[in-house]
């Protein structure tokens, strides 16, 4: 039995163009024990579909099921089996971190988990915060005790929505370090969305991708790498690239990144660099990541879906 199952969920929304439609028929399955990653643009549905797992907002159409409990006719079930972490910092200012951790344990109706308490505060680094009070904290602290507050319960899924959003390097390698032991250690299922595509290529082994609602690839993220040209060109320069190697790359700032696929390709690109009078400095090759296939699945299905007109707006 899948950890968590979405079966054709759509979601749509009133406009004033008609409906406006979030999730387009996703369906994907997660294995128990898995630690799986769920990637896509801002506006691709991720926070939709993880609120519907939540049972924060009701699917238009289609169903959610974690561990065979039913999102919305098995609430409760399905709930007790969920720990979510949320991308806003949402804490109450009247109680130390301890009593936090306390009232949510009560919350679901657990009491003596004084020493779960303890592991938890000591694998998130907030022992010494554990008697301050909530408003005293920094971002990055309450971002801690929001993930500690979601595992008081030992869920058998964790969901962690942009954990590592705005926080620093350590909070970052502790919360890491912290949920990859309970995944190994206690075989939970992780359900992981984040913007930095490293963490998921790092941890997640299979990744769904989303686009305006849709599926767009569900692989291994194995599988996913191997799609990418094997190497990337990548050096800074301060002028303009000619149009025939615009087309090709990817620029940010000063720096560009040109796909390569093997050596006689990279001497080709960089003779063309230097034909067009383009100064290129701290000239490497390095192989091709997560982010370079994530952004080619992107482009090519932005031209997949470009002819498609939106669900009620008037056809042409």
């Amino acid at each position: 039995m899948p950890a968590v199952s979405f079966l054709n969920v759509c979601k749509s929304y009133p406009s004033a163009r008609g409906a406006l439609q979030a999730l387009q028929d996703v369906s994907f399955d997660i294995d128990p024990g898995e630690f799986f990653g769920l990637l896509g643009p801002n506006g691709a549905g991720k926070t939709t579909l993880i609120s519907i797992l939540a049972g924060l907002s009701r699917a238009s159409s289609g169903c959610v099921r974690v561990h065979g409990r039913d999102v919305q006719s098995d609430y409760q079930a399905a709930r007790r089996l969920l720990g979510i972490v949320p991308q806003e910092l949402v804490f109450d200012p009247f109680f130390t971190v301890r009593e936090a951790l306390r009232f949510q344990s009560g919350y679901f109706g657990i009491r003596d988990n004084a020493a779960w308490i303890d592991e938890l505060l000591e694998g998130l680094g907030l022992t010494d915060k554990a008697t301050a009070n909530m408003r005293q904290l920094s971002g990055g602290m309450k971002r801690r005790v929001l993930i500690a507050q979601a595992l008081v319960h030992r869920p058998q899924v964790i969901v962690l929505d942009e954990p590592t959003a705005g926080v620093d390097v350590e909070l970052r390698q502790t919360l890491w370090q912290f949920v990859s032991g309970l995944n190994r250690r206690l075989g939970c299922t992780v359900l992981l969305t984040t913007h930095y595509l490293e963490e998921a290529e790092a941890l997640c082994g299979r990744i769904a991708m989303l686009k305006q609602g849709r599926v767009v690839a569900l692989e291994r993220t194995s599988d996913l790498l191997s799609r990418a040209s094997s190497n990337v060109l990548r050096f800074k320069t301060d002028h303009p690239l000619p149009d025939d190697l615009q087309a090709l790359a990817r620029v940010t700032g000063r720096v560009v990144q040109l796909p390569a696929h093997d050596a006689l390709e990279v001497e080709r690109l960089l003779a063309r660099v230097r034909e067009s009078g383009v100064a290129a400095h701290d000239i490497e090759i390095r192989k091709a990541d997560l982010e370079d296939v994530f952004i080619d699945l992107m482009d090519a299905s932005g031209r997949e879906h470009s002819a498609v007109p939106s669900v009620g707006a008037p056809s042409p």
